[in-house]
């Protein structure tokens, strides 16, 4: 079988639909870049190099310094599938990335999106 396209796409191909759809529902830039430091154990700078690199989703999420323990607590359906019953852990994560955005364009409180 084969890889899923978005695998191989870079992550900064999609990093500006990201902030375009955070700033589009009021919400900022910095709460975004927050949310995915959170989720992948980057910071800023980290963050900002692997966009500058054009990194791949796969190595985006493979070169992640500490995937945070909690992400685990992140449930709800995105694209019409649970992501917590995503098998692919590659495509699992990826979809925790696109669940914390969703609610944070959704207006949903930071503490809650970061699970604390």
């Amino acid at each position: 079988m084969s890889e899923h396209r978005i695998y191989g796409t870079p992550f900064a191909k999609v990093y500006p639909m990201y902030i375009k759809k955070a700033e589009a529902k009021g919400r900022t830039k910095e709460e975004l870049d927050r949310i995915i430091c959170w989720l992948t154990g980057y910071d800023d700078a980290s963050l900002q190099r692997q966009v500058e690199l054009q990194t791949t989703f796969r190595d985006f999420f493979d070169q992640a310094p500490a995937f945070h323990p909690n992400a685990a607590l992140i449930k709800g359906v995105v694209c019409g599938i649970r992501v917590e019953n995503i098998e692919d852990p590659l495509m699992q994560k990826l979809r925790y990335l696109d669940k914390l955005i969703d609610e944070l364009a959704k207006g949903k409180a930071m503490d809650k999106i970061l699970r604390s």
